[in-house]
């Protein structure tokens, strides 16, 4: 019984102390997306499916672009090309929608 309460004594000591979980502004969890590295080369609009900005609690706020082929690819949200074609998808032109 002794061996049992110390092992568990134990045991919770080790996970208090452990600090194993990740950060979720550093990986991807769930349906959060966050970026670590951005690519500064230019996409044709033609080839992109989907643009949609970085969840709001990462650390590095930026865009993720989708390709057609279905790669995400993440870009500094001061590039101007990301962002035209971020608020294009927005509101595209011809949607019937008066301003």
């Amino acid at each position: 019984m002794k061996t049992l309460c110390l092992s568990l004594g134990m045991l919770l000591l080790i996970a208090c102390c452990c600090n194993a979980m990740p950060d979720a502004q550093l990986y991807n969890t769930g349906p959060v997306k966050c970026c670590n590295k951005f690519s500064s080369f230019v996409i044709p609009r033609k080839y992109v499916s989907e643009v949609k900005k970085t969840h709001r609690s990462c650390m590095r706020k930026g865009f993720i672009v989708k390709t057609v082929k279905g790669r995400s690819i993440c870009f500094r949200k001061s590039e101007p090309w990301v962002l035209k074609a971020y608020n294009q998808m927005q509101n595209p032109e011809g949607s019937g929608q008066q301003q």
